[in-house]
């Protein structure tokens, strides 16, 4: 199950990247690199840290593949993204629930403590947007007043307290990708942010 969540947030996170670098003018390959950091670099350093040798992306070539199927949804959907004023954000948005899910159920796995688990999922979702947004020479998003990283903290408790109630875990993983989410995506469209908290 962490590999099918894994390969839908990689999606997910990539298309984001590789819109952002369509945005910055970038040709197809470099839109795949771009959605591959952003894919697999939260995944990555999770595995670094874990001693998880070598790390997925270098055992599974689906991940190469994702990062490819989603840059090409990224150049060929263009009339979609052009609606959107704030593309990257919004899809960023939608793989923060899933990667904070697969980084703290893989780090579970590795028998870390609730509180390890919880900043490996944070480690887990923001890494590959970092890597993005330098890429795209900005100051990335965990750096800036926005609320990010603290929606991914929020969600990352939220899944300890619905594991320690009993909560199927799947459906504690579903929840906190829709808390993580709506949480991010309300930052967006009310212009909120930690300075405002």
């Amino acid at each position: 199950m962490n590999v099918i969540l894994e390969l839908l947030a990689v999606f997910v996170a990539s298309v984001s990247g590789a819109v952002g670098g369509r945005q910055k003018g970038m040709d197809l390959f470099g839109m795949y690199m771009v959605g591959l950091l952003a894919g697999m670099g939260g995944g990555t350093l999770r595995s670094l840290l874990i001693g998880d040798l070598p790390p997925p992306i270098l055992k599974d070539p689906s991940y190469f593949v994702m990062a490819g199927l989603a840059a090409c949804v990224a150049r060929f959907a263009e009339p979609l993204w052009s609606k959107m004023r704030r593309a990257v954000s919004v899809v960023d948005a939608m793989s923060l629930g899933l990667f904070v899910s697969v980084g703290m159920r893989i780090s579970q796995e590795y028998g870390l403590a609730w509180w390890a688990c919880v900043a490996n999922g944070v480690v887990t979702a923001t890494f590959g947007g970092v890597l993005r947004d330098i890429v795209r020479a900005e100051v990335p998003l965990i750096f800036r007043q926005e609320i990010y990283a603290t929606a991914c903290l929020a969600g990352g408790l939220a899944l300890v307290g619905l594991d320690a109630a009993k909560v199927p875990p799947n459906i504690g993983v579903l929840i906190i990708t829709v808390i993580i989410t709506g949480i991010r995506l309300l930052a967006i469209r009310y212009a909120l942010n930690r300075s405002s908290e």
